[in-house]
């Protein structure tokens, strides 16, 4: 079975048109990474899987126009078969392996989803276009704002990371709109604090495209974003690891500078400067 043909992907595209509530986009999520799973699970093993209570289960089933769960399991039957057995030694696997095998997971699932180039193509003119490029990431989030926005600022001839939350990063999306932004380029990681939601709203509001990188497609920030690229974070370990969005974030790096003329002249120009100040021990 093919990257694009999935048992992910297809109960991506399962889910997609639907509003969904946070607790439904919660379950939705959690089918997603466990996908090849999902159709022998029951109402109530799913419940214990995405932490919801079994009636939620039931409701999400009816959400998606199902009569209930059975109907929901009987589709998915149908349309995700299951895929090959893993290896029988997988179950040896300790703890911290565990957590790098559910990030090569991940990795493969961003594969397939970026086996359609069109969003991230799309995603990189936007961004390419917009002077100055404001670029938000706040806690969890912060680490990978800053390294895209280290990044793009040698190609892109103003970058602007907005680190900070609160009403501060109304006044800094303020100014990038008076200098002439036309979108924004957004991290939002688990657990995804009202401030960024917020700061996404008052960008829309005025008038920034907002392109969002984000652990689901069914995450909160999904309504205040008008692009929105999922990449999943891993669970395994006490704290969210996220291989695939920084990956993710790499991936537009380079889609943007498919649209920036100068890209490669500001490479050159910045190795130059770097080698005559003797800027790397290499």
């Amino acid at each position: 079975m093919g990257v694009t043909d999935s048992p992910a992907a297809r109960l991506q595209a399962l889910f997609e048109g639907h509003r969904l509530t946070p607790t439904q986009r919660r379950i939705a999520h959690s089918m997603v990474r466990r996908a090849a799973d999902v159709p022998f699970l029951s109402s109530v093993e799913l419940a214990e899987l995405a932490g919801v209570s079994q009636p939620s289960v039931t409701r999400f089933a009816v959400a998606l126009g199902f009569d209930g769960y059975p109907a929901l399991r009987r589709h998915l039957r149908e349309v995700v078969p299951a895929e090959p057995a893993a290896d029988a030694d997988a179950g040896a696997h300790n703890a911290y392996q565990q957590a790098v095998e559910a990030e090569i997971e991940n990795l493969r699932h961003l594969a397939g989803l970026l086996a359609d180039p069109a969003p991230v193509r799309r995603a990189g003119r936007l961004l390419a276009a917009s002077r100055p490029l404001p670029v938000l990431g706040l806690r969890a989030a912060a680490a990978q704002a800053y390294g895209f926005a280290y990044f793009a600022a040698k190609v892109h001839p103003d970058v602007r990371l907005l680190n900070e939350g609160g009403t501060m990063v109304h006044d800094r999306v303020d100014g990038a709109v008076r200098a002439g932004a036309t979108a924004l380029l957004c991290f939002a990681l688990p657990r995804h604090p009202r401030e960024v939601l917020d700061a996404l709203a008052y960008a829309k509001e005025a008038g920034l495209t907002v392109v969002t990188v984000a652990d689901s497609a069914f995450a909160p920030v999904a309504k205040v974003s008008d692009l929105l690229l999922p990449a999943a974070v891993g669970t395994g370990l006490v704290f969210d690891t996220a291989c695939a969005p920084m990956l993710l974030g790499r991936v537009l790096l380079e889609a943007m500078c498919d649209d920036l003329p100068d890209a490669q002249a500001r490479l050159e120009e910045f190795d130059a400067k770097a080698a005559a100040r003797g800027l790397f021990a290499e």
